[in-house]
């Protein structure tokens, strides 16, 4: 067990990484300079919604990634309109800008793409909510350990 353990440990970060290849690739394909993968999904996670820098981190996890230097990036290259917050001066609020609406619409598009294929393969939505169930109770799991290390 301790084996199988820690090779789906691996397995879900060469994951996480494949799939940031996934969209590095279809940057590539649209000739998309000026954005990386990172970058798309920190787009992709705002989505039509006006947040706060604090609330987009709460939401996803950018491993790696420093999320205020990529905000900064983002508005440069205007995919992102940063504007103050009408109840706190001292925050931002952050929403997509036409550019970023565009580009979501196309990574979306690829999603779809992507589930279609995994469906010809075989995974359906049935699968894919069984290991989304399982990956959750490993999440909690950890979740749990962190404050008992004796749970590890």
């Amino acid at each position: 067990m301790k084996q199988t353990y820690l090779n789906l440990i691996l397995l879900i970060e060469r994951l996480h990484r494949r799939f940031l290849d996934v969209i590095k690739a279809e940057l590539d394909r649209l000739k998309i300079e000026d954005i990386n993968n990172v970058q798309t999904l920190i787009l992709y996670n705002i989505g039509t919604e006006n947040l706060t820098i604090g609330e987009l981190t709460v939401r996803g996890y950018y491993l790696g990634s420093n999320v205020s230097y990529n905000i900064k990036k983002l508005v440069e290259n205007e995919y992102l309109i940063q504007e103050r917050s009408s109840h706190d001066k001292r925050s931002f609020k952050i929403k997509l800008g036409q550019k970023g609406l565009s580009l979501i619409e196309k990574i979306d598009a690829l999603y779809q793409k992507n589930c279609e294929q995994l469906n010809g393969l075989g995974l359906g939505d049935s699968d894919m909510q069984a290991v989304t169930k399982q990956l959750k109770q490993l999440e909690n799991f950890w979740t749990s350990s962190i404050g008992n290390p004796m749970a590890i």
